[in-house]
């Protein structure tokens, strides 16, 4: 047995175990997904350095491409978010898909699900991307499965369509009028969406006007390119030392940012909210609460050497700016019992009026919707209806509203 024999036995068996760790932790469902997922070599896709323990890992991504700036901008995503957006397609044999941002290893699950007389359509901005894609369908044995083409895809794409299901692969701030112009009547449209720099990977149908979705996985992608990408604007708080904190908005940037001026400066104020939450417990859907109802909301990061920096496990990257001031999602120990209790902390002159907006808001959602139905999403294109019920929180974007509605609890 020579080393590629060993290597392609191992892969297998690694493969099969991911897989049952996938139906485990429940994104791997249905029988086609599952026998795709066993059947493509996900190892003939990353880059040949790549370690097959880390190719096979459920939450891996696998970087196959950096810019200038060493960004990442292609990479093979984390297995449990590619089955489980296939799962939200709910394709079937025979099926016509578009999928948007290339890489050739989801390509190629697409095109095992779907079946020989099925139609998939990669589509990536990037020609050294897509020609990757095109040598490794090929290499792989789906180069006939699957049509590859270089384009910007917030157009339509001339001569496809329509399609039962379009999957976006890569992190969206809107849709593009084209995904929903190209989508059949009852067709699924899979979108990893960017609301207020927190991203779920949603499958929408239509609804008369509009869209509302069926599923949502929490996920994290590269950036979309193109027409189609949105700038973040980023303020950096310089400290003592000349390290900074920097808040970034994904919308909703604040009118005066010097009101910021020196604000590391100022003593830090702190808030609990008597909120707790054990640990290994996921509490994803409050970085979305907090997302959607907590003003000057943005995502924050810290300089090596900072203070933040020095106390990573007390804090998590969420803030929210008021005025002079902002706050930001803290723990510490829970009194009584295994876990810890949400508060916020705070620099600037109004700093305690900050920390207590963002814990009000933390109490909000503890009372009204962590125990709960999942929250659910439409998209109102520009000059549909929205129909807003209480409790849902807009959010406005270029083409159109996303709604995101809370179910009060009980």
């Amino acid at each position: 047995m020579n080393d590629e024999t060993i290597d392609q036995a191992k892969a297998a068996d690694l493969r099969g175990k991911l897989a049952e760790e996938l139906i485990a932790a429940g994104y791997l469902k249905s029988a086609s997904v599952q026998e795709a997922f066993r059947t493509v070599p996900r190892h003939a896709f990353v880059p040949a350095d790549t370690p097959l323990e880390v190719t096979y890992q459920a939450d891996s991504a696998v970087v196959t491409k950096r810019d200038e700036h060493g960004i990442a901008v292609s990479s093979v995503s984390a297995a449990y978010i590619q089955v489980a957006m296939i799962e939200q397609a709910e394709l079937k044999p025979g099926m016509s898909v578009l999928e948007i941002g290339s890489g050739g290893y989801n390509a190629a699950l697409l095109a095992e699900v779907v079946g020989p007389d099925g139609q998939v359509i990669s589509v990536d901005i990037d020609p050294e991307v897509t020609d990757r894609a095109t040598a490794l369908l090929d290499a792989t044995g789906y180069g006939e499965r699957v049509t590859v083409l270089t384009a910007d895809a917030e157009h339509e794409v001339s001569g496809f369509g329509p399609f039962d299901a379009i999957i976006v692969t890569v992190g969206a701030w809107d849709l593009s009028p084209a995904w929903r112009h190209q989508l059949a009547a009852d067709g699924r449209l899979v979108v990893p969406l960017r609301m207020n720099g927190v991203s779920r990977s949603i499958a929408f149908r239509r609804a008369n006007d509009h869209l509302v979705s069926t599923s949502a996985v929490v996920c994290g992608f590269v950036p979309m390119q193109g027409v189609g990408e949105h700038i973040d604007r980023e303020f950096q708080l310089p400290d003592a030392h000349g390290r900074h904190v920097t808040l970034r908005f994904d919308d909703g940037a604040p009118d005066s940012p010097a009101l910021l001026d020196g604000v590391l400066a100022s003593e830090r104020r702190e808030v609990w909210s008597g909120v707790t939450i054990e640990h290994g417990v996921s509490f994803a859907d409050l970085h979305l609460w907090l997302a959607s109802f907590l003003p000057g909301f943005c995502k924050l990061a810290a300089d090596e050497g900072t203070e933040l920096a020095l106390e990573r496990k007390t804090w998590f990257p969420f803030a929210g700016v008021r005025g002079d001031s902002f706050a930001y999602l803290s723990v510490r120990p829970a009194r009584e019992g295994n876990g810890v209790e949400f508060g916020a902390r705070a620099y600037g002159p109004h700093g305690q009026e900050a920390a207590t907006a963002m814990v009000e808001q933390i109490q909000t959602w503890d009372r009204q919707a962590r125990s709960g139905p999942a929250p659910t999403f439409a998209y109102w294109p520009t000059g549909s209806h929205p129909d807003l019920d209480e409790g849902t929180a807009v959010l406005e974007k270029k083409h159109g509203l996303v709604t995101i509605s809370w179910p009060v609890a009980g």
